[in-house]
């Protein structure tokens, strides 16, 4: 089992009725896309975070359970679901958080549940590594669970989210140095160390304790490095509707080619060879990109990743 760990919220994305403009309710957010996309990958996954009893909250739940994800690690509380505006344009899509007050903030230390012992893998990413006080209890988390489980790791990084950004670097800094895999994109790392060679930071993030780290590009492909081997693949083409939750999709393509390799273990990522990078790089950029045809994140399922590696 996956553990996917983080945020759940409803992003307004943009619409046109006729000549009129606005926005339509999606369920979102990168860990919960990124635990549907494991759901609909064929990975056993579950959820832990806190959702709202609120009637989004309800349809978050309900989206999760239809896709085979196990809730049973998840709390609910009365605070409402957070709201994200999503502005698509020719590049990354800009968001607009509204998360004061809301559920999935509220997660405490001391109050994250134990694992199942079928857990072999932890993912954790994006706003849940800034909001408090989940982001303390999520740390927690990772800490209790290194050298125990795969821990895994997409910073995802909302920099409008982000007001002291030294500070942000710093605990990204040590989470690096605690999971065994990084999946981070090159718009990320532009943010995170402008004017650095991408491959120059991920060899340092090598050094630092990650035992794999991918780097994705968007159009222009992907790479993966360990201290032992380096590939890279190309992005497939395809007829880009949008690209929101395409990331989210790279990373549950990547955990799912693992899990079903048996290879969600530290030893084992580490020691994989140049072709075995190249065919989880493949599996994660052709989920990444079918879910790219479609509007809103809405990941591929493992029989049409597989009808697309064809």
């Amino acid at each position: 089992m996956i553990v996917v760990t983080g945020e759940a919220l409803i992003d307004l994305t943009p619409a046109r009725c006729g000549a009129e403009e606005g926005y339509v309710p999606r369920l979102g957010g990168s860990s919960f896309n990124v635990a549907v996309g494991l759901g609909r990958l064929a990975a056993p996954t579950a959820y832990l975070g806190r959702l709202s009893t609120d009637r989004f909250g309800r349809q978050l739940r309900a989206h999760l359970e239809a896709n085979g994800v196990d809730t049973r690690l998840t709390e609910e509380g009365d605070e409402p679901t957070p709201l994200a505006l999503v502005h698509l344009g020719d590049g990354e899509p800009e968001y607009g958080f509204y998360i004061q007050g809301t559920a999935d903030r509220a997660l405490r230390p001391g109050a994250v549940p134990r694992l199942p012992d079928a857990a072999a893998a932890v993912h954790f990413g994006s706003l849940s590594l800034l909001l408090e006080p989940g982001a303390s209890a999520l740390e927690d988390l990772g800490r209790r669970e290194a050298g125990r489980r795969l821990l895994t790791l997409d910073p995802n990084v909302r920099p409008a989210m982000i007001d002291q950004p030294e500070v942000y670097r710093r605990r990204l800094a040590d989470w690096v140095g605690r999971v065994d895999l990084v999946k981070v994109s090159r718009a990320d790392l532009d943010w995170l160390h402008p004017g650095v060679d991408p491959e120059d930071i991920a060899r340092a993030w090598l050094d630092r304790g990650a035992a794999l780290v991918i780097v994705t590009a968007g159009g222009d492909g992907s790479i993966a490095l360990t201290h032992r081997a380096r590939a890279t693949a190309a992005a497939p083409a395809v007829e880009v509707v949008d690209t929101v939750g395409a990331g989210d999709t790279f990373t549950a393509g990547t955990l799912a080619h693992l899990h079903q390799r048996g290879a969600l273990r530290r030893e084992t990522l580490a020691a994989l060879d140049a072709p075995a990078l190249e065919a989880l790089l493949a599996h994660a950029a052709t989920a990444s990109a079918l879910a790219c045809t479609r509007p809103g994140a809405d990941p591929p399922t493992a029989e049409e990743v597989a009808a697309g590696r064809r």
